[in-house]
């Protein structure tokens, strides 16, 4: 394990590690804000017909910002190692408990608009209804994504470096892939049955079931995220073979601690 503080490294190569650190944890972090304000704001039907068969596909429009959070923690597991990746990923908890203090606190100030009973938000044509709507939609996206995300996240991490010790730092596409993937499974089980049944926040038809609508919740989002991450592999094969020789690690023998 290489320590970015030694004297073995000249000053502009500990420059570029901790520039390319903090690019690549700034991404995480941006994209991990955005998802969750963004969120369950709007869902994209992107329903299609199969040899006549009509396969229903509907993602929220968070998730789009998704993959890329974690194509950024393998990057960081690959090149930093597990305790600067599990560090981002507590600063992303932390992160979205500020997003949760400042819409709770812009709630509270005044002026206090009139509230409806029945939707327990402004009256239409209020000034602050599209806030309200807001931090409504994001209370509950962000609880359960809080708890998702905490949980796929470390597991990524931890089975990415399972698979790296189990196969001694080759095959460089299966711990890529496989802590993704399983990782991206447990988040979307977990957001999804979350944000139904604790903030109550899904668009649910009460005229069709619950369970298939929910099914088709997860599907939607795991089946993009596989796609993603599939995908992915190219660009973080290039990343990391760049990245390697930029940040001269394979001189060093280890990650940069």
């Amino acid at each position: 394990m290489f320590n970015t503080n030694s004297i073995g490294a000249a000053p502009v190569i500990q420059h570029r590690r901790e520039y390319v650190f903090l690019i690549l944890a700034g991404i995480f972090l941006g994209s991990l804000t955005m998802l969750n304000i963004l969120g369950i704001s709007r869902f994209i039907d992107l329903s299609f017909t199969l040899f006549g068969t009509k396969i229903p596909f509907v993602l929220a429009v968070g998730v789009l910002a998704y993959p890329i959070t974690f194509l950024c923690t393998d990057f960081i597991s690959e090149l930093y190692g597990k305790r600067r990746a599990n560090m981002v990923v507590f600063i992303g908890l932390i992160l979205n408990i500020w997003v949760l203090f400042i819409l709770w606190l812009g709630g509270i100030l005044p002026p206090q608009p009139e509230m409806s009973a029945e939707t327990g938000l402004p009256v239409m044509g209020s000034e602050g209804r599209v806030f309200f709507e807001i931090r409504l939609l994001t209370f509950g996206a962000t609880t359960a994504s809080m708890i998702a995300y905490l949980t796929a996240q470390f597991f990524d991490v931890h089975i990415f470096h399972y698979l790296k010790k189990r196969t001694k730092g080759k095959h460089l596409w299966l711990r890529n892939n496989g802590s993704t993937l399983i990782s991206q499974l447990i988040d979307s089980v977990a957001v999804i049955l979350i944000t139904h049944y604790f903030a109550h926040a899904l668009p649910i038809d009460s005229n069709d079931s619950i369970m298939r609508q929910l099914v088709v919740f997860i599907v939607s989002g795991y089946v993009f995220k596989l796609t993603a991450a599939l995908i992915d592999t190219i660009p973080f094969y290039i990343g990391t073979r760049f990245l390697t020789k930029y940040l001269q690690i394979d001189a060093e023998n280890g990650e940069i601690n």
